[in-house]
């Protein structure tokens, strides 16, 4: 041990972030770009109407038979989550459609949450995910990202607390999403939805859903 502190190497200054980072003229064109090159697909719409009439033509719409949908408006939810008691039992959802916090245009990642989803392995165990959000809740870059999720965000449990509570100060589970499911590992061939969603399609609505 004494070995090991007396070789310790020199200590080095954590590296600047307050760069001048990317910025892309259209966020969402480049959103939409990446995704497409992860296997999945971004869909813009006017207001609800217009995304319902967009989903429906999606062939993955066509054949499904459980739909679970916890954004208001947006699809036909025919899952009756009140009455699953174990996260198991919605194994067999073909269509969940779930709402996304903000989504990052550099490599068209969403951060989400289980907020207001009681079954948060619903992210990963339905074979086709759709994601929405608001059109303005978009950023550049992962450094803005963190930026987002480091902001203020609750109540202070006690007023000592104001001013040092952000996305992580609460137990929640969040996690950032990029595309459907996939693997390369077997003899490099790249495999969609391996193990998770088979399709990813995150929309943005111009109305707020």
């Amino acid at each position: 041990m004494q070995s090991l502190r007396r070789n310790r190497p020199a200590a080095a200054e954590l590296p600047a972030v307050a760069h001048a980072w990317t910025k892309f003229a259209d966020s969402h064109a480049k959103f939409a770009e990446v995704l497409e090159l992860v296997g999945g697909k971004a869909i813009r719409a006017r207001d609800v109407a217009d995304l319902n009439q967009q989903l429906s033509q999606l062939p993955q719409f066509a054949a499904a038979k459980k739909v679970v949908s916890l954004v208001p408006g947006v699809g036909t939810n025919n899952v009756d989550l009140s009455t699953i008691d174990s996260p198991h039992g919605t194994a067999d959802v073909d269509i969940a459609i779930l709402p996304g916090e903000f989504a990052i245009a550099e490599n068209a990642a969403v951060w989400v949450t289980d907020r207001h989803v009681p079954f948060r392995v619903l992210f990963f165990l339905c074979q086709h995910l759709v994601l929405v959000m608001p059109s303005d809740q978009i950023v550049d870059h992962m450094h803005a990202a963190y930026e987002r999720l480091m902001q203020l965000g609750g109540q202070p449990q006690a007023p000592q607390d104001a001013g040092q509570r952000n996305a992580f100060s609460d137990p929640v589970f969040g996690a950032f999403i990029s595309g459907p499911s996939k693997t390369a590992d077997i003899e490099q061939t790249l495999v969609i939805g391996a193990h998770g969603p088979r399709s990813l399609v995150v929309c943005f609505l111009d109305g707020r859903p």
